[in-house]
């Protein structure tokens, strides 16, 4: 298999594509599955390194072949596919895989998790005698295991969530609105080089550079995947910092996710002005409790719904049950997630849960606790899982911050 040659600049290097490719291959050839056909943008970036409009074919055998429709002279200078080709729009990719000498696949893979259903059903009268088959799992199997290259660009963007959160403390104060606070904090990210996009891969899942909040209004539940929600500016948001100001004495929630060659690092931090009850402060210390057990047990090997019953334990002994990951009945049940291209990866540390931790997995590991009325206490910080545990590659302190 061919790779164009790339720029000294990419993060990733020819083998890095080459690797994932072939990965691919191998879990289309023992599900007979002809070829997989890739449209979407993160998906996009992660096999072919562009995220310019185009349709990636992976023969299950054989080179991959990239159609561009816009902007094709860049995707040429971005992507590490060697055969690059023109096309005016999605209702030629037949005609194409067989004029470059590709046969028409019995059985073509899909980004079915992701794929909207007016599309579905235009590529499946696209390819009339073609089975589509949903191949989302296998594609989130196969990033769950981050390369060395991989975990070097998480790395750089947890090291940029450390110098953010030193600067929080400059722009905190009694009396500033969240909404205000949240927006010196995503100018100084943005100037930092934070790409100012959050990726999700749920479906009506959205994130802008994530949650600050405080007191009350961060224990507030919504529609979100998250133990925590927020009032938001309108109910068309209905998440993250609004118009309330900030007080002396209460939780301040700083949860954000900053970015670098398009991944994620996800971390947590509680800053107080002030000072903070006591009970809140120890309900913070048993979350790093919660979070320093699991950092020992989630080895390789190890089922991520055994980790999330193994934090239930630890929370039910210090009893603080009612509020882990949320205070209502709807309250999330997980305590960590993947993360990489986009914040909602696999694994999932959650109940039932039967993937099984592999090295090079990233993991954002986030005991949090949600008081109705009076805030949110927790930690959050990224992980990457090694022989002998989680390893953090957040540095910033993880008890409450006093200023």
């Amino acid at each position: 298999m061919m790779i164009n040659a790339l720029k000294d600049t990419d993060p990733f290097q020819e083998k890095d594509f080459l690797n994932r490719i072939h990965r691919l291959d191998e879990r289309l050839r023992e599900q007979s599955i002809d070829g997989a056909l890739i449209l979407q943008n993160t998906d996009l970036y992660y096999f072919a390194g562009t995220i310019q409009q185009s349709y990636l074919y992976i023969p299950s055998e054989g080179e991959p072949l990239l159609m561009v429709r816009k902007d094709f002279d860049r995707a040429k200078s971005e992507s590490a596919i060697r055969l690059i080709e023109p096309i005016d729009g999605p209702k030629e990719i037949p005609t194409l895989l067989e004029r470059k000498g590709y046969k028409i696949p019995h059985t073509l893979g899909f980004e079915g998790d992701v794929l909207p259903a007016n599309l579905y059903f235009y590529y499946k009268m696209l390819f009339s005698g073609t089975e589509l088959i949903d191949i989302s799992h296998d594609i989130r199997l196969i990033r769950a295991a981050k390369s060395s290259a991989e975990i070097e660009c998480i790395q750089t963007a947890a090291r940029s969530a450390d110098m953010v959160l030193e600067k929080v403390k400059d722009f905190l104060c009694v009396g500033i609105s969240e909404i205000e606070f949240s927006g010196r904090v995503e100018a100084f990210m943005r100037k930092l080089g934070h790409q100012g996009i959050v990726r999700m891969r749920m479906w009506g899942g959205e994130m802008f550079y994530g949650h600050l909040m405080a007191g009350s209004t961060a224990a507030v539940s919504s529609y979100m995947a998250s133990p925590t929600g927020g009032e938001g500016i309108s109910p068309a948001v209905a998440q993250g910092p609004g118009f309330r100001k900030i007080k002396a004495r209460e939780p301040i929630l700083v949860d954000f996710i900053f970015t670098h060659n398009g991944y994620l690092s996800d971390q947590t931090r509680i800053f107080a002005i002030e000072s903070l009850p006591d009970p809140l402060m120890s309900a913070h210390e048993a979350m790093i409790e919660v979070q320093e057990k699991l950092k020992k047990e989630a080895t390789p090997g190890s089922k991520a719904g055994d980790l999330y019953a193994l934090a239930l334990e630890h929370v039910d002994n210090r009893g603080y049950s009612d509020y882990f990951m949320g205070a209502d009945p709807k309250r999330v049940s997980f305590v960590g997630h993947g993360i990489g291209l986009e914040v909602d990866e696999y694994p999932f540390l959650a109940k039932g849960q039967d993937l099984i931790l592999e090295e090079g997995m990233i993991i954002a590991l986030e005991p949090k606790l949600i008081f109705p009325g009076k805030g949110v206490v927790g930690i959050e910080n990224t992980h990457v899982v090694t022989a002998q545990g989680l390893k953090q590659l957040n540095r910033f302190p993880d008890e409450v911050v006093i200023i």
